[in-house]
């Protein structure tokens, strides 16, 4: 299986190339030259396999064993979810015969990126040792600088799927003060040598285009060899369709058996999405051959994907009537002042309850958009394809709006449906659920998914089975669901949601870089000042630094 940009810029990588690349020199997205199908009796062998099993299987689709033997393989994926604090990885929980919730946030972070990042993390070392492994004596080892942006919860994710690891250095860029309290914490309280926090003044957004602009400069790029941990690195989206195998599974073995004569129940996955790449892991599983009715995105009020859905135009800001039944939601300011990560502020990006979908431009929409295309086109022209989506990305940057041709927005439609929710409907929905029988505790972002489950459910056929993907535990947003349920005299969060492992994790050493500007060039000196730090033989630097 070999790997191409979405902008087409003519070269095809191994795997091994495309996870230590990253982006491609041309700001494209690696993709598949095909998408492989299913083994034709995937229904029965994999029925009963588990997450690290089926791991085994959908990778080794996509994986030459002449880069990565089976033997290898399997290893590097019992060693990726050893940490997992429940034997399923990812269990799904039935909250009625029509609802599910896909929890995800069972790895060491809490997050629904761990699943991806521990396996990369293991990846990039792997490669790195085999490839320093080959070097004479006296050849200078190959390194690895690790640069990504974070929201929240893929910064974690990463540090502690990559800290410690040989040859390897990681950078994490964070709006400062736009993260919550505890994602702050599990990042900056991790002090192994190869680990390094930087603060950047600005939005979540800011942060973003500082790593693309570092992967874009090919100097820059060269000399520290940088790689990629945000879910742009392919092998982050396919890490993550796993899991859409293992909950169909399961929810089959948990559904009635439907009467005689009647079709079996359609599942119907709903994703809270902000940078498109875990709806784009179900779009991935789906095209290679799992059954289901569309994927349901789940938008906050910064709704460039919802809004693409209702009107062709994927716009920074809205030109055109809002969504309907939307007007005067999801402002601002988010209900109660309770927003536990503030990326708004600048930019047009909106402060809500859900954070890590606080996003202007959704990274990951660009693969989308390449197999929209190429599918339009007749998938027959990949060069075409590529230069559409180059074209498009491109009056993004310059207009800040692309329209795209009603052929592309009518298959759009065939495979995705979308939602907006405000924060007043996020906090309802934590309450309800709270209330419901079975209780059940959600974050704000797995709460925007079961809200644009709600306002779906009526457009499906009778037989749809909905399943919500939780993303993150709820004590990762203790503002947000505190606020929500602190009319509920039965609620203790103390009790009911804190983790033992956040007990005191507010108060213990932290090591960060401040940055006062979204500026590439303060960023690049805090990267070049460590690297000169590790050639002279001091290591990578302590303590907190300002630029």
């Amino acid at each position: 299986m070999k790997y191409f940009s979405t902008r087409g810029d003519g070269q095809e990588l191994s795997f091994e190339e495309t996870v230590l690349t990253g982006l491609a020199p041309d700001g494209g997205l690696y993709i598949p030259v095909e998408i492989p199908k299913l083994p034709e009796d995937w229904r029965r062998s994999w029925a009963e396999l588990t997450f690290q099993e089926l791991s085994l299987e959908v990778l080794s689709l996509y994986i030459s064993p002449s880069e990565i033997s089976r033997d290898e393989l399997r290893e590097l994926v019992d060693n990726s979810y050893k940490s997992f604090r429940h034997p399923d990885v990812a269990p799904l929980k039935k909250l009625s015969d029509e609802l599910f919730v896909l929890e995800l946030f069972h790895g060491p972070t809490f997050a629904f990126k761990d699943v991806a990042l521990q396996l990369l993390g293991n990846l990039f070392e792997f490669f790195l040792l085999r490839r320093n492994a080959r070097k004479k004596a006296g050849e200078p080892r190959e390194r690895l600088t690790v640069v990504g942006a974070t929201s929240g919860d893929t910064g974690s994710a990463a540090i502690y799927g990559l800290r410690n690891k040989a040859d390897i250095s990681i950078f994490i860029l964070h709006p400062k003060g736009r993260v919550s309290p505890i994602q702050e914490a599990q990042m900056t309280t991790v002090t192994d040598y190869n680990v390094h926090n930087v603060a950047v003044k600005g939005t979540f957004d800011d942060c973003q285009d500082i790593v693309k602009a570092l992967f874009a400069d090919r100097e820059f790029n060269a000399t520290h060899r940088l790689g990629a941990i945000n879910s742009i690195n392919w092998a982050r989206i396919l890490a993550q369709t796993v899991y859409y195998f293992l909950s169909f599974f399961h929810a089959q073995r948990q559904l009635p058996a439907p009467p005689p004569g009647t079709a079996e129940p359609q599942l119907q996955y709903v994703v809270p999405t902000g940078n498109f790449g875990d709806i784009l892991a179900g779009y991935y599983a789906a095209r290679m051959g799992l059954p289901g009715a569309r994927l349901a995105v789940a938008t906050n009020a910064n709704d460039i994907l919802a809004r693409f859905w209702r009107s062709g135009r994927y716009e920074k800001t809205e030109s055109g009537p809002a969504l309907e039944g939307t007007e005067g939601k999801g402002a601002a300011a988010p209900a109660g002042g309770a927003s536990d990560g503030k990326q708004a502020g600048a930019g047009g990006v909106k402060e809500t309850l859900s954070p890590a979908m606080d996003i202007l431009v959704s990274s990951n929409f660009e693969r989308l958009l390449w197999y929209l295309s190429f599918e339009a086109s007749g998938s027959s022209n990949r060069k075409a394809a590529c230069a559409a989506v180059a074209g498009w990305i491109s009056k993004v940057k310059t207009d800040g709006k692309v329209e795209v041709p009603t052929s592309v927005l009518e298959l759009a439609r065939r495979d995705f449906v979308a939602e907006r929710i405000s924060d007043e409907q996020t906090a309802e929905t934590i309450r309800s659920f709270y209330k419901s029988s079975p209780s059940y505790i959600a974050d704000p972002h797995t709460a925007v998914g079961l809200a644009a489950a709600r306002l779906i459910a009526p457009q499906n056929l009778p037989s749809t089975v909905q399943i919500v993907l939780s993303t993150a535990h709820p004590a990762k947003f203790s503002e947000a669901v505190a606020s929500a349920l602190q009319s509920e005299p039965s609620f203790d969060f103390a009790r009911d949601v804190l983790p033992a492992e956040f007990k005191g994790l507010l108060e213990k050493e932290r090591r960060v870089i401040d940055v006062e500007a979204a500026d590439i060039n303060l960023v690049k000196e805090v990267i070049e000042s460590v690297a000169q730090k590790r050639r002279e033989g001091e290591g990578e630097g302590e303590g907190a630094l300002s630029v």
